[in-house]
């Protein structure tokens, strides 16, 4: 079979039954063409997008269910930190002093004080400091002694029963006695707010 351009000259789209085999094959391939991409625009190019969506959404939900497996089979491990953790926060809310026990508080550092040898000058509340959960209690101090004397006050302080934290430290030298030093500091209790409603 020899190709003939010839045989393409005057065709009509009113007679494609008169068209010869050659160009009757070519409009069957175009035409088949032209409706797979079509077909392939209109049908599988969204399924194909729609794939590459609910393969991403795979991955993010295997990782959510690798995540929510891992707490769920440590489960009863993290009821149990949960627990312990109520217990440590139950136990440190019990070494807040409560609202009674705040007067209390200043007889403590007077005796510690007083014990390890230091005179008093100065010790005063100041106002209350309101935080998210807690409130805090700050105390002035001013207090006269050896220098020795000031480790063994601040070390009774931290063996308290309540939660007290010193602040500001400055230690100068007392008038008139090289030996006898002045320490002013701040020490801060705190109070749990839920008290204040109390």
């Amino acid at each position: 079979m020899k190709f003939d351009a010839s045989q393409f000259d005057n065709l009509e789209l009113d007679n494609i039954g008169q068209w010869p085999a050659a160009a009757k094959l070519l409009l069957a391939i175009f035409l088949a063409v032209t409706i797979a991409f079509l077909g392939y625009m209109g049908l599988i190019s969204d399924q194909i997008k729609q794939l590459d969506r609910v393969v991403a959404e795979e991955s993010t939900l295997k990782e959510s269910y690798r995540a929510k497996y891992h707490v769920a089979a440590n489960l009863e491990l993290f009821r149990a930190q949960m627990v312990e953790a109520e217990d440590t926060f139950a136990n440190q809310l019990r070494q807040l002093p409560n609202s009674h026990q705040i007067p209390g508080l200043l007889d403590d550092i007077t005796f510690v004080g007083t014990t390890s040898g230091l005179d008093f000058v100065k010790l005063e509340w100041q106002p209350e400091v309101v935080k998210q959960i807690y409130i805090e209690l700050p105390i002035d101090i001013e207090v006269i002694g050896p220098y020795h004397s000031f480790g063994q006050f601040v070390s009774k302080i931290a063996d308290l029963p309540r939660i007290v934290t010193l602040h500001d430290f400055k230690i100068s030298i007392s008038q008139g006695d090289s030996e006898t030093l002045n320490l002013k500091l701040q020490a801060k209790t705190y109070r749990y707010q839920g008290d204040a409603v109390k």
